[in-house]
């Protein structure tokens, strides 16, 4: 398995986060043959964003004084129009190539890994799956918006319905409100619009409290202007999730001191 370091970068973490990048790669791989179907595009500047959040999620734990503290993060290196880690294997890669169902098959095996251990260790485990969207590229009529949050209408939080005056009490929520109080359009955000809402995919769902209780996950996209265009908006967004990661860590059933 040391030979597919070439095409996934990942750390294993000590806190009951998980960052996933399915979908920033820029590596050709001539040698695999390109997938026919599907959205074939990279989703530019992810792989950074996500390094910049676990660069700051480190610097809020050293200026509360507590021990290195970094989360789970695996990358994938190889181009989408390859292998789409954010779909299922049958449809995820053609299914001649040997190398991408190796490629594959680690990704989404070291993701169940990690999850196995923060549950066993914490109780818990949320993981992030990082994607990017082209803000031009929404449907007319939607309302512009700089980040999307899918999780399954919330299935992928939780194993049960939880009720509606609950639905700002949890990660999601606290996301969406620290953002809009920053003034950055997020969606859902707004109940008296059309929501340009994204409810996640193959990983979100199949890591997701539905299918593994206690295992949390969602998706958020980012867009081209965070991604790509304003850095300063980028630093904005940031540090904001990374606040909002760390005092949601401090509040779980779990030893982070």
């Amino acid at each position: 398995m040391n030979g597919l370091k070439d095409y996934i970068e990942f750390e294993k973490g000590n806190i009951p986060i998980i960052f996933s990048i399915p979908h920033g790669g820029t590596l050709e791989c001539d040698f695999i043959p390109q997938r026919i179907d599907g959205v074939l595009g990279i989703d530019k500047g992810t792989t950074d964003l996500a390094k910049k959040l676990i660069e700051q999620i480190i610097i809020n734990f050293k200026k509360e004084n507590l021990e290195f503290k970094i989360p789970f993060y695996i990358n994938s290196k190889v181009r989408r129009n390859k292998i789409d880690l954010n779909r299922s294997e049958y449809k995820a890669y053609n299914q001649n190539s040997f190398l991408a169902r190796e490629i594959y098959r680690f990704y989404h095996n070291k993701i169940e890994e990690w999850i196995v251990k923060n549950l066993e260790q914490y109780n818990h485990s949320l993981l992030i799956d990082i994607h990017g969207f082209e803000k031009d590229a929404r449907p007319p009529g939607f309302r512009d918006v700089d980040v999307i949050l899918g999780t399954n209408n919330l299935q992928s939080l939780f194993s049960e319905q939880i009720k509606k005056r609950d639905w700002g009490k949890n990660i999601r929520g606290k996301i969406i409100q620290s953002m809009l109080q920053l003034g950055i359009p997020i969606a859902p955000g707004h109940p008296r619009r059309r929501e340009y809402v994204l409810t996640g995919g193959y990983i979100t769902t199949q890591y997701g409290a539905s299918q593994i209780p206690k295992s949390q996950t969602i998706q958020i996209e980012f867009s081209d202007q965070i991604r790509l265009y304003d850095e300063n908006l980028k630093n904005k967004v940031v540090k904001t999730l990374a606040h909002v990661l760390f005092e949601d860590l401090n509040q779980i059933n779990c030893s982070m001191r």
